[in-house]
């Protein structure tokens, strides 16, 4: 099993920023793509950022150019950037982690963390 356990998020007001830690322990041999999801209230979960195990990135429109998603291969971490933050970000952001295929699940193995909340004030 891959364990992600997450930090950094909090209340910071509109133009602060907040970077956001994720760690991956366990069976960590083979996570390749990491990425950074949110949840609004009463809104689906959405994709923040992705980057893969060889650094290229995707970003939502929405984030673009204020947020970076970054990762340490070494320590296993991946890390979220938060710039000019607006109230429109907050929402609780979830970890994600894809690691090998799952021949049971007929899928890769998805792994989440359990969500950190970030609120930004207006």
């Amino acid at each position: 099993q891959v364990q992600l356990v997450e930090s950094g998020g909090g209340l910071v007001q509109a133009g602060g920023f907040l970077r956001l830690s994720c760690a991956a322990s366990g069976s960590i041999r083979r996570l390749n793509a990491m990425a950074w999801y949110r949840q609004a209230p009463g809104k689906q979960r959405e994709l923040v950022a992705r980057i893969t195990r060889g650094g290229s990135t995707n970003y939502a429109d929405s984030v673009k150019g204020r947020f970076t998603i970054s990762r340490d291969n070494a320590k296993n971490t991946v890390y979220l950037q938060m710039n000019s933050l607006k109230p429109e970000d907050t929402a609780v952001y979830y970890c994600n982690a894809l690691g090998g295929w799952d021949n049971a699940l007929g899928d890769w193995d998805n792994y989440w963390g359990q969500g950190t909340r970030v609120t930004v004030s207006s």
